[in-house]
């Protein structure tokens, strides 16, 4: 299918070694299917995309990455050499939205996944997404749960009561069940609404069946 020059994404390339990028950008110069264009740190203006290619995840691909995260609207694809569970995980949470390893850097791949990207989606290697959520599982179980916490902002406790909402249970009943006074009870489902900015408790229960908690 032909893409027109308005449904091509526009892609930058930032590489700190000069020979990584020319040649990734040689890679895309040709290819119809998106808008090559230059981008500097700190410029007024940045593309959909921005493809930062480097060795590996270190301190200054994350400082770049959440540059890019604070100051543009500009998504990120990562071309990296080399990536572990660890790095890949403090790649997401500065924001990287695709991941290619540059042995798997074809201009195909690269152009596909430049439009996966732009489109609002997201892009892993297969042997990777099964280590992002074996990382956030032991987010879960060895840092956010000892706290009381889970990855959807909700204590125990507001998960506890959006489960027995969920079951129809009125305050007075889960006030019962959980040990807790009814004040304590209202003034959970209140800032749990509140901060959710959930309407009523039908919209709670929602909230939580959206969110794998109930």
């Amino acid at each position: 299918m032909t893409t027109t020059p308005a449904e091509r994404p526009s892609v930058a390339v930032h590489a700190r070694d000069p020979i990584s990028h020319a040649g990734v950008v040689s890679q895309l110069r040709p290819r119809p299917e998106v808008t090559l264009e230059d981008w500097e740190e700190g410029a007024n203006e940045a593309p959909e995309v921005v493809l930062l290619v480097a060795d590996t995840v270190d301190d200054e691909v994350l400082r770049l990455l959440r540059h890019i995260q604070r100051s543009t609207t500009a998504r990120t694809v990562l071309v990296v050499t080399e990536i572990d569970e660890q790095k890949l995980a403090n790649a997401a949470e500065c924001g990287v939205a695709g991941l290619v390893r540059r042995s798997a850097a074809t201009p195909e791949h690269l152009v596909d996944v430049i439009g996966t990207v732009a489109q609002g989606a997201g892009h892993l290697p297969p042997d990777l997404i099964g280590s992002l959520l074996g990382e956030v599982a032991r987010l879960q179980s060895q840092v956010l749960g000892p706290r009381g916490l889970h990855f959807s902002g909700l204590s125990a406790r507001e998960v506890d009561v959006l489960r027995l909402v969920a079951e129809g249970h009125d305050t007075a009943e889960i006030a019962t069940r959980l040990a807790f006074s009814e004040r304590t009870i209202k003034n959970v489902v209140h800032s749990v609404m509140t901060r959710l900015q959930l309407r009523n408790r039908s919209h709670a229960v929602a909230y939580a069946l959206r969110q794998g908690l109930i």
